[in-house]
């Protein structure tokens, strides 16, 4: 007879869970740092968490066989919605990216970095692997065709992180080495066609990139800020609540894309290599899930949302330290929102179905 663990039963993955509790203890304590010790700032913070982590342990309830179900619609769900953006969708900082309900707002853009690998994973369980061309053509239509949606609005960042969610997906698959470079080659070739679309704004960011001190009190106000933060934390950190970049007001986005200039300057390097344990930690245990799975839905999936959290983490600290454009992308479970963390809590709670819901032989 199967004998089923608690963890099993209330397909709850343990190790996992215990990674994103820590993380987000963490994002707490340096939040209330960050946000000038605004008590109530965190306690806002703490009821979106709540909001997620019940999210998250509803979804790993579902089968891997039900989530698969609703890939398509989902995915077909989400491109309708943002085109509805492009029409009604409420502006906010210069942006049209929400949709109004009345009762809330929200950003239809944070279902497509879940639905495209979902759909992607879906179209290609029963495929033979690795894909073929014809099938690579497809499916790099059904990621461009929200990308594109998304970077109307406009919103580069999240455009990034859906193409980087879907072609995670593609890249597990096995596409051949012959292909990935062939896209390279055309992407790389494309870049002149994507720096004529592109705003002024995203320009700027780009040239801002290559030369911070070009506009030291404007463009580059950011970056260089950020990076006198990092900086002036040294080995072992000014210690909590003590930073000067972030207190007196130097420091922009202190609490959301720039929190963890906040935490270096505070926690210093040892605070950094602790926190880079944790990520890679969960990370690991993601990779662990995706190949202890039992079908190719789950495999691909799984490694897929493992694989955009690592770029999350990836993208907003190449930008905090200066190496990449900012894009406005936060550190995941630890700047201050709710969207972005009711997003990534939703993708756990799939790997955590993935996990949970698998069939054990006896002998």
């Amino acid at each position: 007879m199967e004998e089923r663990t608690i963890g099993q039963r209330f397909h709850i993955d343990f190790p996992l869970l215990f990674g994103i509790i820590v993380l987000c203890s963490i994002g707490l304590i340096i939040l209330y740092s960050a946000g000038g010790q605004n008590a109530d700032l965190v306690y806002r913070q703490a009821i979106k968490l709540t909001i997620a982590l019940v999210a998250m342990m509803i979804v790993a309830q579902l089968p891997p066989t039900e989530i698969a179900r609703w890939s398509l619609w989902l995915y077909i769900c989400g491109i309708v919605l943002l085109v509805l953006v492009i029409f009604y969708g409420d502006m906010g900082k210069g942006a049209q990216r929400w949709l109004d309900l009345k009762i809330f707002r929200f950003q239809p853009s944070e279902l497509m970095k879940l639905s495209v690998p979902m759909m992607i994973a879906f179209y290609l369980a029963d495929k033979s692997l690795p894909p073929r061309f014809l099938r690579v053509l497809l499916v790099c239509i059904m990621i461009v065709i929200p990308v594109v949606l998304i970077a109307k609005q406009p919103d580069l960042g999240t455009a990034l992180l859906v193409a980087t969610a879907g072609f995670s997906v593609l890249f597990i698959a096995g596409i051949s080495w012959r292909l990935l470079l062939s896209m390279g080659v055309l992407a790389a070739a494309g870049t002149p066609v994507l720096w004529y679309f592109m705003h002024d704004y995203q320009k700027q960011r780009v040239l801002t990139f290559l030369n911070p001190e070009h506009d030291p009190l404007g463009a580059g106000y950011h970056t260089i800020q950020s990076k006198i933060a990092i900086g002036s934390g040294g080995f072992y950190g000014k210690g909590w609540l003590n930073g000067t970049q972030s207190h007196l007001e130097f420091l922009p986005e202190r609490s959301t894309d720039f929190i963890f200039a906040v935490f270096c300057e505070e926690f210093g390097l040892i605070g950094v290599l602790l926190l880079l344990c944790i990520y890679l930690f969960i990370i690991a245990r993601g990779l662990f899930i995706a190949i202890n799975a039992q079908h190719t839905f789950g495999r691909l999936l799984a490694s897929g949302l493992t694989l955009t959290f690592f770029v999350y983490i990836f993208v907003n600290m190449g930008m905090v330290t200066g190496q990449l454009p900012v894009v406005g992308i936060p550190l995941p479970l630890v700047s201050h929102g709710g969207t972005s963390m009711v997003t990534l809590m939703l993708g756990f709670g799939i790997m955590m179905s993935i996990h949970t819901h698998r069939r054990f032989l006896s002998f």
